[in-house]
C-alpha cells in the first residue's frame, strides 16, 4: 500500500500564511518595543520641604529646567517626606534650608534615582553660585544626597526585581496551558491550579529570596504574592479554555504577553509610559504582580490593596469561568419513558 502524499499547499494559501506570520511578529515586536521607545520621565511625584519662598525657589528651577518631569508637593518635615516615600507616594525629596538635601530611593525606580542626582548637581551649582555671589566660600554649602531605600548588595543595578518578573508571567502561561490540556474536571482543574501556583510560587520565593537574595523583605508575604501572580494568569487561560475551547488559550496567552506584559511597568516607573497606559497597566497580571513584588520588597509601608485585589480578581475570574464552561458543556441526559 502507497504512503498518502497531501497535495502541495495552494499558492494563495502559502503567502496568506507567510504575511500572516510576519504580521504577527510585527505586532509582537511592536507590543514589546512601543512602551520603551514612547517612555518618557513624566509627572514624577516628588517632595519638597522648606519654608514658601524656599519651596517656590525649587518649583521654579525645576520648571525651568526639567518642565514637566516632576510634580513637586510641599511637605512640613523631612520626617514627613520620607515616610511619603517609604509609603510610594512620592519617588524622593528636595529638603532646601542651611543643610539642602536630595533623598531618593532608588529601589522605587534607578532612573528616577539618577534623575534627582542630576537634580542635586544642579542645587549645588546654584548654591555654590549664589555664595560666591555675596563673597563667600563657593563650598562652604554641600548639597547632600541620601538613598532611604537602596537596592540589595545581591541586585545593585534593580535588574533581578526586573527579571523575576517574566518567570512569573511565564511560570503562570505554562501552569495554565499544561492544566489546561492534561487535567478534565471542574474540580481537578481549580485545585491543580491551587497546587501549582503554591508548589510553584514557593519554589520562586526560595530562589529569588532566599538563595540569591535578590528579593529582600519577609518571606511569607512575598511568597503568597508570588503565588497569587502565578495563580492569576494559570486561572484565566484554563477558565477560558473550559468556556470557549483551545483557542481560550491563545487569547489568555495573547492578554497576558502581549497586553499585559509590554504595560506591566516592570523596568521603570509607571508615569514613563505614555498616559493612560501605565495605569490601565496596573490591572493586568503583571503590573499588579511586578508593583506588589517591588513593594513587598522594599516599601512595606506602602499601600498594596490595589495589586492584591487585581491579582485576587484575575484568579476568581478564571474560577467563574471555569465553572461556567463546565455547567455549560455538560450533556443532558434524557430519559426514556
Amino acid at each position: 500500500m502507497s504512503a498518502r502524499v497531501d497535495p502541495p499547499t495552494h499558492w494563495a494559501r502559502s503567502l496568506a500564511i507567510a504575511v500572516g506570520a510576519a504580521v504577527a511578529v510585527t505586532l509582537i515586536v511592536l507590543a514589546f518595543l512601543w512602551p520603551v521607545a514612547t517612555a518618557s520621565a513624566k509627572n514624577i511625584q516628588l517632595a519638597v520641604v522648606g519654608d514658601a519662598a524656599s519651596v517656590t525657589q525649587v518649583e521654579d528651577g525645576l520648571a525651568e529646567n526639567a518642565d514637566g518631569v516632576f510634580a513637586p508637593t510641599t511637605y512640613d518635615s523631612r520626617d514627613a517626606a520620607i515616610d511619603a516615600i517609604e509609603r510610594r507616594e512620592v519617588y524622593g525629596a528636595i529638603v532646601t534650608g542651611a543643610q539642602p538635601e536630595v533623598v531618593v530611593a532608588t529601589a522605587a525606580g534607578p532612573a528616577v534615582a539618577t534623575a534627582l542626582r542630576g537634580v542635586a548637581q544642579g542645587l549645588q551649582a546654584q548654591v555654590s553660585a549664589q555664595l560666591a555671589a555675596v563673597g563667600q566660600n563657593p563650598l562652604a554649602v554641600t548639597v547632600t544626597v541620601t538613598d532611604v531605600v537602596p537596592l540589595v548588595d545581591a541586585d545593585p543595578n534593580g535588574a533581578g526585581i526586573v527579571a523575576i518578573g517574566f518567570p512569573l508571567v511565564l511560570g503562570g502561561l505554562v501552569g495554565g496551558i499544561l492544566i489546561s490540556l492534561l487535567v478534565t474536571g471542574v474540580a481537578r482543574r481549580i485545585t491543580a491550579l491551587v497546587v501549582y501556583a503554591v508548589v510553584a510560587g514557593t519554589a520562586v520565593t526560595l530562589i529569588a529570596h532566599t538563595w540569591f537574595g535578590i528579593l529582600p523583605g519577609d518571606a511569607l508575604p512575598l511568597a503568597a504574592g508570588v503565588t497569587l501572580a502565578m495563580l492569576g494568569t494559570a486561572s484565566f487561560i484554563v477558565g477560558l479554555n473550559a468556556l470557549i475551547g483551545p483557542p481560550g488559550i491563545a487569547v489568555g496567552a495573547v492578554t497576558t504577553m502581549l497586553i499585559g506584559n509590554p504595560l506591566s511597568a516592570a523596568s521603570m516607573p509607571v508615569q514613563f509610559l505614555a498616559a493612560p497606559w501605565g495605569g490601565v497597566g496596573q490591572f493586568f497580571v503583571p503590573g499588579a504582580s511586578a508593583t506588589l513584588i517591588r513593594d513587598l520588597s522594599y516599601f512595606p509601608a506602602a499601600d498594596t490593596t490595589q495589586p492584591w485585589l487585581v491579582l485576587a480578581a484575575w484568579a476568581l475570574v478564571g474560577v467563574v469561568l471555569s465553572a461556567i464552561g463546565h455547567w455549560r458543556n455538560r450533556e443532558v441526559v434524557h430519559v426514556a419513558e
